[in-house]
């Protein structure tokens, strides 16, 4: 069988023999049983109320349950040992068999939700929750709950510290099912905490701060490095940076303007070109047809000249005829 339905099959046969024993036990206050399988057999401890009525007379109720459990369960040599409850008010089977008792006995439900949970602070309880799910008082289900103290209800506390236990009380209407949970005295629950007065503190010691920047800045060297017979070898300017860039800007566009001259200067003309004089004419990527456009303009000068003397001299002599001609009217 693999170790996972093992698991399967202890669960289940721990739970039938629980039931087993409340069903044989339950008039003597049985409060829990614990199972450990030993190579000598198989080891139960059982938890009541009333050990003598568990034992029974010269130890004949025992040995019934012994041959029972053997025959019913298989268990290889059943060992069983009967302890008596402390508190049977802080054990939550007992009292949720005996609230269960009351209620079929005719008890109403909040008389003995209530009697019992004073019975279980009474007795010391850090905290007790009863929830009764039924029939309680009509014919509709309902639920009611009866809270005292401090309860967990998750988380590993829950299941570790909270003791639970299950009851069932038959009525006329239909069954009512009665869960009780306590907390017992002295739990340690991981949220507490205690606070002694006059404790003596043991003293801590302290770490060994390492030195910040502020330290390190305020340590500054004794000594600062002579820098000055380097810097005699480097030239430092006076002037402001933007004189000397427009300095250094300016002697770039020399620079160029002259290296332009020399090539011009440089440049012979071609041999089989003659050059013309064109007066001021500066430009030297004109082209041939200009430089005969502007030879000839001394000579429509000329010609223009000549046509307006022409004109002058035909209008004076308009001129003088006209005079002559008033003349002659005149007289």
């Amino acid at each position: 069988m693999a170790d996972e339905h093992q698991f399967i099959e202890n669960g289940l046969q721990r739970s039938q023999i629980d039931e087993f024993f409340a069903d044989e036990l339950g008039r003597a206050g049985y409060g829990g049983m614990d199972v450990a399988k030993t190579p000598m057999g198989t080891q139960i401890v059982l938890k009541a109320e009333k050990p003598g009525m568990v034992i029974g007379k010269g130890g004949k109720n025992i040995r019934k349950v012994t041959k029972e459990l053997e025959e019913r369960f298989d268990l290889d040599d059943p060992q069983i040992d009967v302890q008596e409850v402390d508190e049977p008010d802080l054990n939550a089977r007992i009292v949720a068999d005996r609230l269960a008792n009351a209620l079929e006995r005719g008890w109403y439900f909040r008389k003995a939700g209530h009697t019992t949970i004073d019975r279980i602070m009474d007795a010391g309880a850090l905290g007790a929750e009863i929830v009764l799910a039924g029939k309680v008082t009509g014919a509709r289900s309902r639920v009611e709950k009866f809270n005292r103290g401090y309860i967990k209800h998750n988380g590993e506390p829950a299941q570790e510290v909270v003791d639970e236990g299950q009851g069932v009380a038959v009525m006329k209407l239909g069954t009512i099912g009665v869960n009780v949970k306590i907390i017992p005295p002295g739990a340690k629950l991981p949220d507490d905490f205690e606070i002694e007065e006059d404790a003596e503190v043991e003293p801590v010691e302290q770490a060994v701060e390492s030195e910040g920047v502020e330290e390190l800045l305020e340590d500054e060297p004794e000594e600062v490095p002579d820098v000055s017979k380097d810097a005699d070898d480097v030239e430092v300017p006076d002037e402001e940076p933007s004189e000397v860039i427009d300095e250094e800007i300016v002697e770039e566009v020399v620079e160029e303007s002259g290296d332009v001259a020399s090539r011009s200067e440089s440049a012979e003309p071609a041999p089989e070109e003659e050059p013309v004089e064109t007066g001021d004419v500066e430009d030297d990527d004109a082209q041939p047809d200009e430089f005969e456009e502007e030879a000839d303009e001394p000579e429509l000068d000329e010609e223009v000249e000549a046509e307006a003397e022409d004109l002058v001299a035909e209008m004076e002599a308009a001129d003088e005829e006209d005079d002559e001609a008033d003349e002659e009217t005149e007289e």
